[in-house]
């Protein structure tokens, strides 16, 4: 059985656009409230730092990701109906292709990371 980085990296890809349509699917008005809230679960595993298996173990750790993040975008997506998806699949090609998409995944982290630490320190007032 060979490596092969090129499909690995194509795969990656397609995982990409596929959470990105996923991401404006959750705001289309035709998609249904339970594939919402699936999608709605899978940003919030993938962007908080809580773990089925802690990173910390060294092979495993990351297996689980790797494992966890494909089967659930796949299951995500048959939720969402295919016109939805087709529609929300296209958008998402035009903004990677224009640049526009790392930069919202650099400013939707950054969002994310900012509230955390606030909460947290909000919480360690309120404590004291």
């Amino acid at each position: 059985m060979a490596f092969d980085l090129k499909a690995l990296r194509e795969r990656a890809c397609r995982l990409r656009l596929d959470a990105l349509a996923l991401a404006l699917a959750v705001r289309h008005p035709r998609t249904p409230w339970y594939a919402k809230l699936l999608v709605a679960g899978l940003v919030a595993y993938v962007l908080t730092p809580v773990d089925l298996v802690p990173d910390a173990f060294p092979v495993l750790g990351l297996v689980d990701d790797a494992i966890f993040i494909p089967v659930a975008l796949g299951l995500a997506r048959r939720f969402v109906p295919a016109p939805v998806f087709g529609d929300c699949r296209a958008r998402a090609e035009e903004l990677f292709s224009g640049g526009r998409a790392r930069r919202l995944t650099r400013l939707s982290i950054a969002l994310a990371w900012s509230a955390v630490v606030i909460l947290s320190v909000v919480v360690a007032l309120h404590a004291v």
